[in-house]
């Protein structure tokens, strides 16, 4: 499977690097192709702009300013994330990557006479998340609602293909985290991404 692994983290030397670099590992490993975005590494630019803005319905012109990154994401079968969850969600820097890149035309096609938005990333058969979080998965997942899960899991999976797969790793409690969890958080992710099929 072509991969393409958005990686959103600012500093090289971060345990997200680790994460990173288990997934690449385990890809290689399982035989996938992997072709890895560091957004920050790439320099990418999160904000819209206001000329960008006023084209983003325009199917022609919306894609100009990313059309690499549209390039690599349409060339991909599967779509992996690793980046660390602040307040909650995506960093600002990938958050900027998804409004930016997932344009009209590319990422889905714009209702027309009523009928819902179509998918527009039907190569795409595979979105899958690895993230860390400071807080404890109960007060993610009840008392917040896992914002950043949904948005990747599903509201990025309803654009891809039909039966596309999802999974989502998250080691909670990332700032008291003692070393032999987060050897084991990288096992068990080494384990999951040579399972792909």
């Amino acid at each position: 499977m072509r991969l393409l692994v958005v990686y959103c983290h600012p500093d090289p030397d971060s345990f997200n690097a680790a994460v990173l670099a288990r997934v690449v590992e385990a890809a290689t490993k399982a035989g996938h192709q992997t072709d890895v975005l560091d957004l920050y590494a790439e320099g990418f630019e999160p904000a819209m702009g206001r000329d960008e803005r006023r084209v983003h319905f325009d199917t022609g012109q919306n894609q100009a300013p990313v059309a690499a990154h549209i390039a690599r994401l349409q060339r991909a079968e599967g779509l992996i994330f690793v980046y660390p969850t602040w307040w909650y969600g995506q960093p600002a820097m990938l958050k900027g990557w998804l409004d930016r890149v997932l344009v009209p035309g590319v990422a889905f096609h714009l209702p027309q006479d009523g009928a819902p938005i179509r998918p527009g990333l039907t190569g795409i058969r595979l979105v899958g998340v690895v993230t860390t979080l400071g807080c404890p998965w109960w007060f993610w997942t009840f008392y917040m609602g896992a914002p950043g899960r949904r948005i990747l899991t599903r509201g990025i999976k309803a654009i891809c293909a039909k039966g596309c797969t999802t999974f989502w790793l998250a080691l909670h409690n990332m700032d008291s985290a003692s070393d032999t969890t987060r050897r084991s958080f990288l096992e068990r992710v080494g384990r999951r991404i040579g399972a792909l099929a």
